[in-house]
């Protein structure tokens, strides 16, 4: 079954094959020493998982729907994000183009709901 959302990027089967070095690198930042490898030579430790030209893009742009685009899940984005001090919501605002406060406000108004 396929689905066409526009504007979106489905993590489907093809995704995960797509994104799993990026993911796995991802994954790999639950682990301090990795997340201050990473600090210390972005490039090394991207060509230390096999991240493609996209990924790396994606990373050095710190853009989240460019990540989302190269493979990644947010759960593991999340962990990237982490670095930097951002959190979900950060992510979520970024991917819709909001500020941080105006996603905060839509995601209360839902809850409201």
């Amino acid at each position: 079954m396929s689905y066409d959302i526009p504007g979106t990027t489905l993590f489907d089967g093809g995704q995960a094959r797509k994104g799993y070095a990026l993911n796995k690198m991802c994954y790999s930042f639950n682990d301090k020493a990795n997340r201050d490898a990473f600090a210390a030579d972005e490039e090394g430790y991207c060509a230390r998982f096999g991240l493609n030209a996209q990924q790396r893009e994606a990373i050095a742009a710190r853009n989240v729907l460019q990540l989302i685009a190269a493979g990644g899940n947010v759960y593991y984005l999340a962990k990237f994000a982490g670095i930097f001090g951002l959190d979900v919501q950060d992510l979520g605002a970024q991917q819709t183009g909001m500020t941080k406060d105006a996603f905060k406000a839509k995601l209360a108004a839902y809850a409201q709901q």
